[in-house]
């Protein structure tokens, strides 16, 4: 667990908001922030890309350059671009239960060298453009496998293995592939939907968008993007990062969020999504956000009373 990997090096804090323990490495920074108090307004700037991920507690971040104002929460992500800026509140902070967060500086030079590696060993198709980051701030769910290399990096980052160095490149290079991927699928499926026929990735990934709650059949998807079977399969990996499969189970469960959020009864959210039994589909939403479909629910709507 990542807050066990927190709590090895965790020292007495100094000061009672944003206490900052700081581990440097090759090009990246990491940073353990814990608030013992509540507070408003706290700034927050960073030169490089800045990746925070939520641990404990609960921030509502204000970014008046990107118009951003919300809540954020653990198993969230939310990436600063190099220059920009936010003010952080911590309504629930307190000296027994700290809000802790984990921020990760990344060199400009470091995104650039992972983008350009990406475009040389895996270019996308040119109606998709190239693997690069887009330089605005991101706000957004972060999956287990993020959850695991965010808690492989604290303990790099804190460990002092001769290797360290090393080691450390290698885990914020796969975090940020992580993040040029996600960046990435949110274009490729915004492109699918405005123009479906503009090729054969784009044509399959609306039929699945529109078909969301069907099982879907390779040898279909295939058919509707006019490839081999292999080379549809290939070409799915490289862009979204996943197979088809597990790429249509993401798309129902960020879905069935929503309609949590909404206040939807779980049973009715499962099946209308096309899940066969309550208990596959309370794993899979586990596994994805952190939570069950209750705790989900119960946190979301516990904030509208």
């Amino acid at each position: 667990m990542i807050t066990q990997a927190i709590d090895s090096v965790r020292q007495p804090p100094k000061v009672l908001v944003e206490n900052k323990l700081t581990f440097a490495g090759p090009e990246s920074e990491l940073s353990i922030y814990d608030t013992y108090q509540q507070a408003n307004r706290v700034q927050l700037k960073s030169d490089q890309l800045l990746f925070c991920a939520m641990v404990t507690g609960k921030k509502v971040m204000h970014s008046t350059s990107d118009n951003f104002h919300g809540e954020f929460l653990p198993h969230e992500s939310f990436i600063m671009a190099p220059g920009s800026s936010v003010e952080i509140d911590f309504p629930i902070a307190k000296i027994a239960e700290p809000t802790t967060c984990l921020a990760i500086e990344i060199s400009s030079d470091r995104v650039q060298q992972v983008s350009a590696m990406l475009n040389q060993q895996k270019p996308i198709n040119q109606a998709f453009g190239q693997w690069q980051y887009d330089d605005k701030l991101v706000h957004t769910h972060h999956n287990s496998e993020t959850q695991n290399v965010l808690n492989r990096i604290v303990k790099i980052y804190s460990e002092n293995h001769p290797d360290r160095s090393a080691m450390v490149a290698l885990a914020v290079s796969e975090l940020t592939i992580r993040l040029l991927h996600q960046q990435t699928r949110e274009f490729i499926l915004a492109f699918s939907q405005q123009e479906p026929d503009n090729n054969g990735l784009s044509a399959a990934l609306n039929h699945i968008e529109l078909h969301l709650n069907e099982n879907i059949n390779i040898d279909d998807l295939a058919r509707i993007s006019c490839m081999s079977r292999t080379k549809f399969f290939h070409e799915f990996k490289v862009h979204l990062g996943c197979s088809p499969m597990a790429y249509q189970l993401q798309g129902r469960l960020k879905k069935a969020a929503v309609l949590l959020k909404k206040g939807e009864q779980i049973t009715q959210t499962c099946f209308a999504l096309g899940f066969t039994n309550t208990s596959h589909f309370s794993r899979s939403f586990k596994k994805f956000y952190g939570l069950s479909p209750r705790q989900y629910k119960d946190r979301y709507l516990s904030r509208l009373i």
